[in-house]
């Protein structure tokens, strides 16, 4: 039998965290962070890391893992991921990831194999270079030609991706979306029941530019000037919050004109997310409008594809 895992999914500030620390109550649950940028430390308010207080409710993992100077994978996350799985049922406990980023997610739960498209770095190394000499947007172009399903998903500035699908197509000989093809056909390693959250278009968008004032106010800009001192990896320099305050920083926007640019950002990115959660057959969708509504109508998708009941 395979052992049990809860998921909860879905886009930014549609409210996972919130109602995962009530599920992992119910349930004597800990919680797994799905998040591609918590694990760096000092990447606190930008990536909404559940604050102290809510760590001390229920335990976290795979919060604050690595420097933001490191650079870390999906790979290097389903191997943790997985690690967190067994302790986190070798004490009896339920484990429940909760998080937006899709990959990793299905790194964790799915017979998911990197070894056909690890990284090479000479040509990393080849690409980097090609995008200092004749700029992203060629190579953005050049993807839509060897790749264009990846390329037509991937937002044109989007320098980490496109660069990784080029140096899969160019490692490999096949394009991303080939080898992803081959892994879609989502065989889990756990007895997974996967939850997607979702909120009405303009309920979420109002959620996202209010979670954008209040990282301002809580500080963001204090903490991008101090982290990008410090020295962040590239893929930690991609997280939605820093690179925009970063430019205002140097001078390049107001503050204002930052905050507005990152909350179209962050609605672009949570349209990105949803269409990836979408794509998944397996996420029963669950409306996050009302937080005891939401809560009552997973315990009964719990109690139907489990056979256990919840007080």
């Amino acid at each position: 039998m395979k052992p049990r895992v809860l998921a909860i999914v879905g886009p930014t500030a549609v409210g996972k965290s919130e109602l995962t620390l009530h599920l992992a109550a119910r349930l004597d649950g800990e919680i797994i962070s799905a998040d591609s940028m918590q694990v760096y430390r000092g990447m606190d308010i930008g990536t909404a890391k559940p604050s102290p207080a809510e760590r001390c409710l229920r335990p976290h993992h795979l919060i604050d893992v690595v420097e933001p100077g490191a650079t870390f994978s999906a790979a290097d996350y389903q191997l943790l991921a997985r690690a967190a799985v067994r302790d986190i049922l070798g004490r009896g406990k339920l484990p429940i990831f909760s998080g937006g980023t899709g990959l990793y997610l299905r790194a964790a739960i799915d017979d998911y194999n990197f070894t056909a498209t690890e990284s090479n770095d000479l040509v990393r190394n080849k690409l980097h270079q090609e995008v200092r000499e004749a700029g992203l947007a060629a190579l953005y172009t050049r993807l839509r030609h060897v790749d264009a399903k990846v390329a037509m998903r991937l937002d044109p500035n989007d320098q980490r991706r496109i660069l990784r699908a080029l140096e899969v197509f160019e490692t490999t000989g096949r394009p991303l979306s080939a080898w992803e093809s081959e892994k879609d056909i989502r065989s889990s390693i756990y007895d997974v029941i996967l939850i997607g959250l979702i909120r009405p278009r303009d309920e979420l968008y109002s959620r996202i530019d209010e979670r954008v004032e209040q990282m301002i106010t809580s500080g963001l800009l204090e903490e991008t000037r101090r982290l990008y001192e410090g020295g962040l990896s590239f893929v930690a320099g991609q997280a939605l919050g820093y690179k925009e305050l970063q430019a205002h920083l140097e001078g390049q926007s107001t503050l204002e004109e930052a905050k507005e640019r990152l909350k179209r950002q962050t609605r672009r990115f949570a349209k990105r997310q949803l269409t990836w959660f979408r794509a998944d057959p397996r996420i029963q969708w669950v409306d996050a409008g009302d937080l005891r509504q939401a809560e009552g109508t997973i315990l009964e998708i719990l109690a139907k594809e489990w056979g256990m009941h919840y007080n």
